[in-house]
């Protein structure tokens, strides 16, 4: 039993109640997502990007002259400099991968210094994407396409990665998973925005941080190798088989469980209504149909194989789906999360600001007591 100077030891922190927030609500056992006061299923149909930013950041919705001016705010500052550009192409000649890009050149942006949180926030959700367009293009051996003003914030990144202006299924696929995404209470990520922040850090150090917490493949990292698995069982076929196979090796079936909720990720519903939409109106629908048959197949093996535990699907099962559609590349899947993620990081850290207290937790120490020196001649 834990008394006031022995607490109870919470692994992970899970549960501990640290910060009030009034950015997104998670009710893991219904399965009910609320961001900025919205149901998710409403603010990701049919915000645009631009719309929750402003919504995180100033506790409602913008009028039509506030969006103006803020779509045409964020915009002019998306375009990066030549010091940018020789981080991001050094990084793709060295073969880093797409969130170590993102992290060096985030950080690079920010040579000039911005002179107040807000406006480091600003810069900060303008140019993700055109520093993730940039490195691709590296990648890909082409030089980077400019970021147009005159295009919304998703329509501009998937025209940055392609040179060609997107088509309005795949920006309305895209809207719907960045809006999705922006915010999901204390991740991994978000925390450590917040723990950077609560130090009185700046802005451009915070996002870093959580940039470097969603690199990590227990955070970020599981689309792509959903996306595997759905086009292999795709060329293969066999959903059950996979199922089984990979459940009977004691391997984690990907996309599938999640450390909040206990029912069907509601984020999922949302990409899947998305993903349907967007296949219906001319993607590959033979593979999307995959998709539906292997969820079908893996709920069901799932609640057999573990009956006490529910394992229904996640965010990372659709957005894997959506993603590949839109054609978004797998190699910027986690990079992509951070473009949407960081509406939320930097809502975060202004909420984090503007009442703040130093994040100071405890360790129980387990080492040794009482040792006693030996000098090195004598070890």
């Amino acid at each position: 039993m834990s008394t006031p100077d022995d607490p109870e030891l919470q692994r992970g922190l899970e549960d501990v109640l640290v910060a009030e927030t009034r950015l997104s609500d998670i009710d893991g056992e219904a399965g009910d997502l609320t961001i900025g006061g919205f149901p998710v299923a409403e603010l990701a149909a049919d915000a645009t990007v631009e719309e929750s930013v402003f919504l995180l950041w100033n506790d409602r919705l913008p009028t039509a002259g506030e969006l103006d001016s803020f779509r045409a705010d964020l915009a002019g500052r998306r375009a990066v400099d030549e010091a940018v550009h020789a981080v991001l192409e050094r990084a793709a000649d060295a073969d880093r991968g797409a969130m170590d890009a993102l992290r060096m050149g985030a950080a690079t942006a920010d040579l000039a210094g911005d002179a107040d949180a807000e406006t480091a926030a600003r810069r900060l959700v303008a140019c993700f994407p055109t520093v993730v367009a940039a490195y691709w293009r590296y990648r890909q051996g082409e030089d980077p396409v400019a970021p147009r003003e005159d295009l919304g914030h998703a329509a501009n990144y998937l025209y940055m990665l392609t040179g060609e202006e997107p088509d309005d299924a795949a920006v309305r696929g895209l809207e719907t998973y960045l809006n999705t995404v922006i915010d999901h209470g204390l991740n991994a990520s978000t925390f450590a925005a917040r723990v950077v922040a609560s130090t009185e850090s700046d802005v451009v150090s915070a996002v870093t941080a959580a940039v470097g917490a969603l690199k990590g493949p227990l955070h970020g990292g599981a689309p792509g190798p959903v996306l595997e698995m759905l086009q292999d069982v795709h060329e293969h076929g066999d959903p059950e088989g996979y199922v089984r196979e990979t459940l009977e090796a004691g391997d984690r079936l990907m996309g599938f469980g999640h450390r909040v909720y206990r029912v069907r990720d509601p984020r999922a519903a949302v990409l899947s209504a998305a993903a349907e939409r967007f296949y219906e109106a001319g993607g590959d629908g033979d593979f999307f149909e995959t998709v539906t048959e292997f969820e079908d197949v893996a709920v069901d093996v799932l609640a057999e194989h573990k009956p006490d535990r529910r394992l229904d699907t996640n965010v990372e099962f659709y957005t894997a789906a959506l993603l590949h559609g839109i054609g978004v590349p797998r190699e910027l899947f986690t990079a992509t999360f951070g473009v949407a993620r960081v509406g939320g990081w930097t809502a975060h850290c202004l909420e984090q600001f503007a009442d703040n207290r130093l994040v100071r937790p405890r360790a129980r120490y387990v080492g040794a007591h009482d040792r006693t020196w030996t000098p090195v001649d004598e070890r």
